[in-house]
Order: structure tokens, then sequence, then C-alpha cells
């Protein structure tokens, strides 16, 4: 049980969090679990904090560490790797969440699960392990609704970590990988519309969902605003494209290094986004993120030069796939 004076504590804290937060935020007294969970009701932590810690703890969570984020099989020590990614997304995100009152906890809990049901290298494992399922006809594979299946249905023995709604929602909506100039909070779901739109992911391969929160929100343009300079500046390292290759454009209004480019896409988010029940950029920075966006795709990520492995990639997970069924039907 919680000891009077941390529970005197815990009461202080909600009531200062009720306080910072605008009107659009998402307190900690709103989290709502699958199931009655009798130790986040005796526990000291705030809800989403909890959920933070959880994410911690968890096993998915410890499989970040070596999985790269664009290149691999690279020998470079100072390459991108996964979790690094989910560091400075958080980061990020929360910046921008203390800026507009939101609720950081909230913020870092979807930060910090968002890609845990990413595979080994990056998206080409992603599309490998796609392929194969859809092949065997169970669906398809998607990291973001991998994230929430090890979270709330296999971590712990198949028990799950009972996470809130609110991050469970914000991990399965977080896809950076689309452009949104702006994203408004679709409030009202629950468990009932948050299960459907799971088996959709995995059925469809349907991956534009809208977080429930302001702050899942936030995460999602947060994504995109943590990979796209940091990639390139990888690219520039191992000499795949240099510094005067990116776009005139997009070096007038974003610079041309990550930091700068991290700094003008939050300072625009922020200003554009105050007192409002959404988070957006304005027309100008949308446009050159866009065109970013499409410089990275044909000049990194499609690159040749960084696929050559691919078909090697390709044959060890068809190769484990079918190892494990084998294994199942024996």
């Amino acid at each position: 049980m919680v000891v009077p004076v941390l529970n005197k504590l815990k009461e202080g804290l909600s009531s200062a969090e009720a306080g910072s937060l605008s009107e659009f935020g998402c307190p900690s007294t709103m989290a709502v679990r699958r199931r009655r969970d009798e130790r986040t009701k005796e526990d000291h932590r705030l809800a989403f904090s909890l959920d933070s810690d959880r994410i911690l703890h968890s096993l998915a969570y410890t499989r970040y560490i070596d999985k790269t984020q664009v290149f691999y099989l690279i020998d470079n020590d100072h390459l991108t790797h996964r979790v690094l990614h989910v560091q400075l997304l958080s980061k990020i995100a929360r910046t921008i969440g203390r800026f507009l009152g939101l609720n950081e906890d909230l913020i870092e809990a979807i930060s910090l699960g968002h890609d845990i049901g990413h595979p080994p290298f990056g998206h080409d494992g992603e599309r490998a392990l796609a392929e194969v399922c859809q092949e065997h006809g169970i669906g398809t594979f998607l990291h973001n609704a991998q994230s929430v299946r090890f979270l709330d249905l296999i971590e712990r023995n198949g028990r799950g970590w009972n996470l809130s709604l609110q991050v469970l929602d914000g991990i399965l909506c977080h896809n950076g990988e689309t452009h949104d100039r702006s994203l408004s909070p679709q409030r009202d779901k629950d468990f009932a519309t948050y299960d459907e739109e799971v088996a959709r992911a995995f059925k469809e391969g349907f991956r534009d969902f809208v977080p429930m929160t302001l702050e899942g929100c936030v995460v999602r343009l947060a994504d995109t605003i943590s990979y796209i300079g940091r990639d390139i500046e990888d690219a520039i390292r191992i000499n795949l494209i240099r510094r005067e290759d990116i776009p005139a454009g997009c070096v007038e209004i974003l610079g041309n290094t990550n930091g700068s480019i991290i700094y003008n896409l939050v300072k625009d988010v922020i200003s554009n986004s105050l007192d409002k029940d959404e988070v957006g950029y304005t027309g100008e920075v949308s446009a050159a993120l866009r065109e970013l966006k499409r410089f990275n795709y044909e000049r990194i990520y499609s690159d040749s030069r960084v696929k050559t492995e691919t078909p090697k990639i390709e044959f060890l997970y068809r190769k484990l796939f079918e190892t494990y069924l084998d294994d199942l039907k024996s």
C-alpha cells in the first residue's frame, strides 16, 4: 500500500499536473486501462509515468539495443541505432509538449514504446517480414501494430503490461512515415475502437490512424522531426550524399544540419500550435519538410548502395519464418 506521505505527495503531483496542463492536455487521472489493476491504484506514481516505467522494464524495450535505424551491416560506430532514435524522439516531443502545456509523462510513454515492434534491419526488415506473412495468408506485418501486440498481449507470459489506452493508442498511431501538415486528435475512442484498429492494421496493412490525444499527435509529428535530419547526417558520414546536395529551398527554410532542421521544425510547430486543439506546421515549413522527405527517400532510403545486403536479409527472414513454422507443426 502507498504510505500516507506518498499518497499525499501523489495527490499534490496530480493537482500540480492539472494546474499546468492546457485545456487540450490529457491529465493522468484520465488514464483508462483494459482491466482493473489494484497495483496502479496503490502506486505512488502518476498513471502515465507508471506506463513509462513498465515499458522501460519490458523485454521488448531491451531488444531495441543493436537494432539499426536506416543503415545496417555497415562498419561505423557512429550511425544512428533504433534506441538512440527513440531517445531523440522522446526529447523532441517532450520539448514541444512542455511549451504547449501537454502531459510530458504521456508523451514519454508513447515515445519510448513507439518502435518496440520494429524488427532488425529497419524498414527493409519490416517489408521482408510483411511479405512472408502475406504469402502464408496471415495478414501483414506492421511495426506499430507489433509494438502494441508485444506490450498488450505478449509481455509477462501473455498477461501484458495493462498499459493505458492513451499510451497504446499513441504507439499504434505514431506513423511518422506519412506527411501531416497538421493533426487533430480523435478523442472518442475506447478499447473496442482500439482493438478494431489493431486488427485492421494486421489484416489490411492500414496504418494511418489518428491519435486520440494531442500528446499522441505531437509524438507523430516529432517522429519525423527526430529522423529526417539525423538520417541526412548519417548519409553524409558514410559518403552517400554531400551536404551541398540538400535542396536549396529546404536549406533556406530549415537549414542544412540536423541541429538547425530540428530547431526550425520544433519552433514552427510550437508557434503554430499554441492554444489550439491541433498541432502542425505553417504552410511554408510544411512544404519544405515534404520536399526534404522526398529528397531522403530518393537519395538515401532508395539508393542501391545501401541495399546490397537486402537479398540476404530477405532470405534470412524467410528461413527463420519457415523454421519456426515447421517447429509449430511438429
